[in-house]
């Protein structure tokens, strides 16, 4: 599932390729993916100015001023764009004709992708139902309330940094290369981390985060930008992905274990429990 750096990498190929411009018709192969009112979705963006594209944790946000489309790719989805006729692809799902010539394509093999649509005054709402954590950079994402949150938890660190509620944008890949960038084991009980670790993890993925966004994120196996531009974040993991591989630091085999149904990638010496 695409994470934090691969959704804004694909926000940013979005923003160039469709502010300013306007919907002038849509189509749906599998309306199933619509969550809201399908004629509603249709008629509220027809004509309309797209003014921004945003994102918010892993959701992609297409602003059309009093209404914003709210986008998961989940699994396996992708936009891609056109400017000559769009070839035929069974998993080719939503097409949106722009006012330039263009389409805009959204592509779902799997078909778990969603999207609808909502009053730009329903979205605080919306998130906030979910719970959502915040945003994993220095002005939003407070060390005090961080370390209060998993003061109270017996949660393993792990599965709590993937739930979304601490912080947002972070899936399996990120959580495993954050724990090893700190010596921090999967399975630590989130309450027995010190103060002086609780730091270092919050700066970690802090840090990690901007750093993948740098490289567009990862490409694991099908991962692309909006521009068909894949990842390099891939290059640069430390464990993920890694088993059986040495530890680029003590040399020790990288390890695989299950850790709440997620295969979970460490280093036995240098993360010890």
């Amino acid at each position: 599932m695409p994470e934090l750096p691969e959704v804004e990498t694909v926000r940013r190929g979005l923003e160039k390729l469709l502010v300013g411009k306007k919907i002038k018709k849509v189509f749906f192969s599998y309306p199933q993916m619509i969550k809201t009112d399908k004629k509603q979705f249709t008629q509220a963006i027809i004509d309309q100015p797209i003014i921004a594209v945003k994102r918010r944790g892993k959701y992609l946000l297409i602003d059309f001023g009093d209404n914003v489309i709210i986008s998961h790719l989940r699994m396996e989805g992708k936009y891609f764009s056109f400017t000559d006729k769009v070839p035929k692809n069974k998993h080719f799902h939503a097409f949106f004709e722009l006012s330039d010539g263009s389409t805009l394509v959204y592509q779902d093999v799997r078909k778990f992708g969603t999207m609808a649509l909502y009053a730009k005054t329903e979205l605080y709402h919306y998130f906030e139902a979910r719970k959502m954590g915040p945003e994993p950079i220095e002005s939003e994402f407070k060390l005090a309330p961080f370390k209060k949150a998993l003061s109270k938890s017996s949660r393993p660190i792990k599965s709590y940094l993937l739930d979304q509620t601490l912080v947002v944008g972070l899936g399996n890949i990120y959580v495993d290369e954050v724990l090893f960038a700190t010596k921090i084991h999967p399975k630590t009980v989130s309450s027995q981390l010190t103060t002086h670790q609780v730091k270092k993890l919050r700066q970690a993925i802090i840090d990690l985060l901007a750093f993948a966004v740098s490289k567009r994120g990862s490409t694991i196996r099908t991962y692309q930008n909006t521009l068909g531009e894949s990842g390099e974040m891939q290059d640069f993991l430390k464990v993920y992905g890694r088993q059986g591989l040495p530890c680029f630091n003590c040399q020790t085999p990288i390890e695989k274990i299950k850790l709440g149904g997620r295969g979970t990638h460490f280093c036995p010496s240098c993360q010890k429990r």
